[in-house]
């Protein structure tokens, strides 16, 4: 279909925050005042780019101090391939949450991630935190030097779960790149190996 009446900008490259490539494009939007091709090639107004893979929108707002945020911006983590698909809408809503700053939410559902992976590991269902936590250090989905790890989830977990304590942008990212070492270690590893 295409977007109507889209301008010619300048061109640009972004990770687009929907599909996830890495793309380039001049097709978009301006405000009627300003000139969209600068003698300066500076991005120094704010603009909508359309992404040329996926077809949606991507703003790009210029703050009064010249900072520009993408809007959405990129995901973050990495995908995981052979994850089962409740693990991998979980996953993907950590990876949202965090997304959009929503950084308390992503590490309650990291919490909730391992309970999962625990579970989908052989662990019985019904088991506090705590207990999944360990059944995946005993069980050997972390690490030799992962203790550390391990200890901080359950120190950050319960405060965010027990106290009334926001999360920081570097608690959830810190838990999601743990989440998505796990993964590959527990789905996408042995499914490559499948695959062969």
């Amino acid at each position: 279909m295409g977007w109507a009446d889209t301008s010619d900008l300048i061109p640009r490259g972004w990770t687009c925050g929907y599909c996830g490539n890495r793309v380039g494009g001049t097709s978009g939007y301006y405000r009627n005042s300003f000139d969209p091709y600068p003698m300066s090639g500076a991005f120094d107004e704010s603009m909508i780019y359309i992404c040329p893979h996926c077809e949606k929108p991507t703003a790009f707002l210029v703050s009064d101090n010249g900072a520009v945020e993408q809007v959405p911006g990129p995901m973050e983590g990495s995908s995981v391939r052979g994850l089962p698909e409740t693990v991998s809408a979980l996953y993907d809503e950590i990876r949202k949450c965090v997304q959009v700053g929503s950084y308390t939410a992503a590490v309650l559902a990291s919490r909730k991630m391992l309970m999962h992976l625990a579970v989908g590991s052989g662990a019985k269902p019904g088991m506090t935190f705590s207990q999944y936590v360990s059944y995946l250090d005993e069980a050997h989905y972390i690490p030799p030097n992962g203790r550390e790890w391990v200890d901080e989830i359950r120190k950050r977990s319960n405060e965010q779960n027990h106290e009334i304590v926001l999360a920081t942008r570097e608690d959830a990212a810190q838990l999601l790149d743990f989440i998505e070492m796990l993964l590959r270690f527990a789905y996408e590893f042995p499914a490559r190996v499948r695959r062969k």
